[in-house]
């Protein structure tokens, strides 16, 4: 039986302020639990209608009832697991990075961890305004991915200032994406969702790439922050 002290702890995870102090975040769904139960991710807690089986010492099986008073989900998927924040890495030099510039909606970053869990990119660095990656719609969105990617939040600037990779950034007005030669390593930089890349990281751009509109009316203002990284990673890996 969960008590009250337990569902206090849960819920409050919510705020990033206490999944900050606690060190600890949430998932939920067996599907994504599975996939962090397969990885490096320290379990805390598992709490569950239906025995997984693993004779886990750290699972709790709990009712339907009181799963729904510690879900974030409209729909509670039969478990709530508690996993340990792991200590940020270190960012790896030559390889492709995406990087995102106060990217604040949680379910478009879910989305790009999973794109780069499809595409191969295992760097993702944010700068420190872009949503938490323990956010629990970003864990929910990531489908297990965010145990494949190495998610760090940095101050963005000082980082792109330091490297000596070709620093690419999405624009409207940038050079057509799929008349650009693009190369196997560099920085692909993608901004807010709705006021783009910040003029402060915008001069530190050395190439400006755009994914040209096709529509006879050209209507459309922009495309989604998410979207447009699934057409941007698609041409950097393309013949790759």
């Amino acid at each position: 039986m969960l008590s009250k002290s337990q569902i206090k702890v849960i819920t409050r995870l919510k705020q990033k302020k206490y999944r900050v102090q606690d060190g600890i975040f949430v998932a939920e769904g067996i599907k994504v639990i599975n996939e962090l139960l397969e990885s490096h991710l320290e379990l805390q807690q598992l709490f569950t209608t239906v025995s997984f089986g693993t004779a886990l010492e750290k699972e709790q099986l709990i009712t339907e009832a009181e799963l729904k008073k510690i879900s974030f989900l409209k729909t509670p998927n039969k478990a709530l697991a508690l996993f340990k924040i792991p200590q940020q890495q270190a960012i790896p030099t030559n390889q492709f990075v995406v990087a995102l510039d106060n990217v604040r909606d949680p379910g478009n970053l879910g989305t790009i961890i999973r794109l780069c869990d499809w595409f191969g990119v295992e760097e993702l660095v944010c700068n420190t305004e872009t949503v938490d990656c323990y956010n629990p719609k970003v864990i929910q969105a990531t489908m297990g991915s965010i145990t494949r990617v190495n998610v760090s939040y940095i101050d963005l600037e000082s980082y792109l200032k330091a490297s000596n990779s070709p620093v690419f950034g999405a624009f409207m007005d940038g050079d057509n994406v799929y008349k650009t030669t693009l190369p196997e390593t560099g920085i692909l930089v993608l901004g807010n969702e709705a006021n783009g890349i910040s003029p402060e990281i915008e001069a530190l751009v050395t190439n400006r790439i755009a994914i040209p509109r096709f529509g006879a009316l050209q209507a459309t203002e922009s495309l989604n922050v998410a979207t447009a990284t699934a057409i941007l990673l698609s041409e950097f890996k393309r013949g790759k």
